[in-house]
């Protein structure tokens, strides 16, 4: 797990071996790059807490904070994970490191009593297994396959997470019953069963819980990049995830699609019945896809119930800030957001081309404004009808009133700002990464706080 960024290695890393960046440089010797991608153990050298190692597959490089142990065999390497894991170390380490820095100097110093090797192992695969399993369950896991929820089938979300819930407690179970038994090993291995217990608090045991509201938006996450192409209710895995893609290219992968996803690469959010290819609606067709007509409306119940709020609300007002959390301020899916919000447009990422902001110009957001203007137009009407109430006509002027408002709002936004980007046909490449590339599109995307900071 914590595996979230990639290197630049072109020409064995010339460009960090040699510049000075912000973050400083690699300092390639003789003995690291010897060393340098392959498997090893690794952890976090400063810590508030007790030491925790990680398993450490080939083609990964390590850094002073973030040390790697390195065996002869893969045995040797799994022994010493399983060692390094147990309070027996923990309890050796305040004794060699009192200030929980744990450098390569306290490590190297931790003195190794090589029983129970065998069993040492087995229970170590034991762990990593249950481990990976529990970070490829997400979407940001670079093993991701398909959401939990959808994996259960079952025929109501309820009974999804009912089973999801189970399992995961199970893992959790297993966890705690490995560990204990790792630690058993090794204090009866260095004599310490009057000091140590082999016991572990469930709260020490660092597997995600099943959390109802959080996984119905992971499982609405899902849903989306479903709805553009990047998952598939068909096939498990990425489908659309190189630079340009379009729906052809997800029909070559599938062609016959249980859902088919959007062909222009927008999913317009806007408060109301304004669109049918508006992600509410969208994702309702996506609900009835993948659990069936039967149950649909004890389904979108048991999201909305889980969001505490209408599924179109939870678009509007949390899809997007849900997103940038997730992918920690690099998001994939781009909002195109007018100044006061009274238009949004998602787009992905991978399948942006030159002509996507034209797109989102003239399919929706000249669109919606045609459609407020006939809207006006229908409540200028009431409120001069001999027929209306008064009620009803008052009600219409503070409608007009917010329309006008609105109608305003977007006529700047496209002179001001999408008119101009439609024009230029910008160019992206994926490689410059999330920061440079939304940066290109100024104002016309929702505004990442932080995006800009220097150290990030």
């Amino acid at each position: 797990g914590n595996n979230e960024f990639v290197i630049d290695w072109l020409d064995d890393g010339l460009e960090l071996r040699t510049t000075k960046h912000h973050t400083g440089r690699i300092r390639a010797t003789n003995f690291n790059l010897n060393r340098i991608f392959q498997a090893g153990i690794t952890w976090s050298t400063i810590s508030s807490s007790s030491l925790s190692m990680r398993y450490q597959p080939a083609g990964m490089i390590f850094e002073s904070k973030g040390s790697v142990c390195f065996c002869d065999t893969e045995e040797d390497r799994l022994f010493l994970l399983g060692l390094t894991n147990t309070k027996v170390v923990n309890a050796l380490l305040l004794i060699l490191s009192p200030t929980l820095d744990y450098h390569e100097g306290p490590m190297s110093r931790v003195p190794i009593v090589e029983e129970n090797k065998k069993d040492v192992v087995e229970i170590t695969k034991k762990c990593i297994f249950l481990s990976k399993t529990d970070w490829n369950n997400y979407e940001t896991s670079w093993d991701f396959t398909d959401n939990p929820l959808i994996r259960q089938k079952q025929p109501t979300l309820k009974a999804a997470f009912g089973q999801w819930q189970t399992q995961n407690r199970a893992a959790i179970d297993e966890m705690k019953r490995l560990e204990e038994e790792n630690n058993r090993l090794f204090i009866e291995a260095y004599g310490l069963q009057d000091e140590l217990s082999p016991d572990v608090p469930e709260e020490q045991i660092t597997l995600v819980r099943a959390d109802r509201e959080k996984d119905c938006r992971d499982f609405i996450s899902y849903a989306v990049g479903c709805l553009f192409g990047r998952y598939s209710l068909d096939k498990t895995g990425l489908i659309l995830a190189s630079q340009g893609e379009t729906l052809d290219d997800y029909l070559k992968h599938i062609p016959e699609p249980t859902l088919t996803p959007c062909e222009n690469n927008v999913l317009p959010i806007i408060d109301g019945d304004w669109f049918a290819d508006d992600v509410s609606e969208r994702f309702r067709e996506f609900l009835r896809v993948s659990f069936g007509e039967a149950h649909y409306a004890e389904n979108l119940h048991f999201i909305e119930e889980s969001l505490g709020k209408k599924i179109g609300q939870y678009f509007v007002k949390d899809f997007y800030s849900d997103h940038i959390k997730r992918y920690k301020k690099r998001p994939i899916y781009w909002l195109f957001s007018s100044p006061k919000g009274s238009f949004n447009a998602l787009i992905y990422l991978h399948r942006y081309r030159a002509d996507t902001v034209s797109v989102v110009l003239n399919e929706y957001l000249r669109e919606f404004r045609t459609k407020l203007s006939a809207q006006k137009s229908h409540l200028e009407a009431i409120s001069i009808s001999s027929n209306a109430s008064q009620s009803e006509k008052t009600k219409a002027l503070k409608e007009i009133e917010k329309m006008n408002k609105m109608i305003a709002e977007l006529e700047e936004y496209e002179r001001e700002v999408l008119y101009p980007l439609a024009t230029e046909q910008k160019v992206i490449d994926l490689d410059d990464g999330v920061k440079v590339n939304y940066g290109k599109f100024g104002t016309a995307l929702k505004k990442i706080a932080g995006l800009d900071a220097q150290d990030d």
